[in-house]
């Protein structure tokens, strides 16, 4: 194990007691560079899922948002979109599964007569499921549900969510001609951007889980490991603590210079770049968390480059200030690159992709830190902030840490570190 490693499970014991909470779970993990998967304990029973009554007050905002812009009913296929207004877990495939959302009434859902057990198994609120047989029609039933609550279809508009299949749209036009297809996007993403209280609350302890799951494998990275054997030991540790559906990205040394990997295989050396991109979900709310290590004693480059992107992430978070367009704060942080002799632009070796994204159930949500972006920040919004650096042939940085919008400005679900011989950052207060 090398010095920095070393000193920094030496000092974690202290440092780490000033967390705001788990201060002992992440002391622990990282003072026991032997340990394993049994020493971790699931640190998420302590939250609860979205409850039915939320869910139904999000279906009467989204009618209300409908009412306003004489939208006659909402069509939505299995997803984030479905389980965030319904509950339902479900997949997809040439046999539609739907909700229809209604203006007004109680939502309808379509499905396969024998799936109907398993729909009700995850179905969280009062919902009128209709089903249809192999050599019925799923349209139809959609078209019912319309003509019990009472919409007319001689005219409106029926909105569908953007990742709904061209067939399914293709199937109740043919049945509703006289209705107008819009995008649902400014009902789904009207309700789903702002974050409640109870969506922070699971998103935080999600990004908990993965950081604690990064102190873990931080201590037991070695010499000759290859990237699948670091991914196992983060996929273990992150579902010990009790996060769901673990992802895991490990990229060593010119593999950490593609943002999002390199099929080549590369084995840790005393001196390798460590990249990790991780994360994975509490009650269907996500964490994404990158951090860089260097295992042995990193070179002044590799430093300087590692503060560089420290220094960018801190630039994003000031930048985001309730009210700005969210397109400034990736200008911002090209801007300090530039400066460093990085880019310009989107141009290598620099900052190649954007500087955040949207997050919440879904890994990926709309808005982003983005050049252009022009949609203006609010309270409630959450995004990622990951300003890397990649130089081909060389190595990449990515410092990776969540933030969420309040009307005092952006704050952080993990702070990140300061140091890279001290790299893994802390769990920052949530109330």
């Amino acid at each position: 194990m090398n010095m920095n490693k070393r000193a920094f499970l030496k000092a974690s014991g202290a440092s780490l007691a000033a967390l705001s909470i788990t201060s002992t779970a992440l002391a622990s993990s990282t003072q026991k560079a032997t340990s394993n998967k049994d020493t971790l304990k699931n640190i998420t029973k302590g939250v609860s899922a979205i409850t039915a009554a939320e869910r139904e007050v999000r279906i009467k905002k989204a009618q209300k948002l409908m009412q306003q812009m004489n939208i006659s009913a909402l069509i939505i296929e299995p997803g984030a979109a479905m389980d965030y207004f319904s509950g339902i877990q479900w997949w997809r495939s040439e046999r539609l599964t739907a909700l229809v959302i209604p203006q007004q009434g109680k939502v309808g859902i379509v499905c396969p007569f024998f799936e109907e057990p398993s729909i009700q198994e995850s179905l969280a609120i009062d919902g009128d499921i209709r089903v249809w047989q192999e050599h019925e029609s799923p349209f139809e039933r959609i078209k019912q549900i319309l003509v019990d609550r009472g919409i007319n279809l001689a005219k409106g508009k029926i909105g569908f969510e953007n990742s709904v299949r061209y067939f399914v749209q293709h199937g109740v036009m043919n049945l509703l001609s006289n209705l107008q297809h819009i995008s649902a996007e400014p009902v789904t993403r009207g309700c789903r951007i702002i974050k409640s209280h109870h969506e922070l609350q699971l998103m935080h302890k999600a990004n908990e889980v993965t950081l604690l799951a990064y102190a873990e494998v931080y201590a037991k990275l070695e010499v000759g490991m290859t990237s699948s054997q670091v991914k196992s030991l983060m996929s273990n540790a992150q579902s010990a603590l009790g996060g769901s559906s673990p992802w895991n990205m490990a990229l060593i040394d010119q593999a950490s210079a593609f943002p999002h990997g390199s099929k080549k295989k590369h084995i840790i050396k005393e001196g390798s770049i460590v990249l990790m991109d991780c994360g994975c979900n509490v009650h269907g709310y996500q964490s994404d968390i990158s951090r860089t290590f260097v295992v042995g004693e990193p070179s002044k480059r590799q430093r300087d480059i590692w503060q560089t992107v420290r220094t960018g992430q801190q630039i994003a978070l000031e930048q985001a200030q309730i009210g700005s367009p969210a397109g400034l704060v990736d200008d911002a942080v090209r801007k300090h690159y530039q400066a460093k002799g990085f880019g310009p632009g989107y141009q290598l070796p620099g900052l190649s992709h954007r500087t955040g994204h949207g997050i919440g159930m879904e890994g990926h949500e709309s808005v982003n830190f983005v050049h252009g972006e022009q949609e203006k920040l609010r309270a409630g919004m959450c995004f990622s902030n990951e300003p890397g650096i990649y130089i081909p042939g060389e190595f990449g940085v990515r410092l990776e840490d969540c933030l969420y919008m309040t009307d005092k400005g952006a704050q952080w679900f993990t702070v990140p570190p300061d140091s890279l011989d001290s790299p893994i950052g802390k769990v920052a207060r949530f109330t």
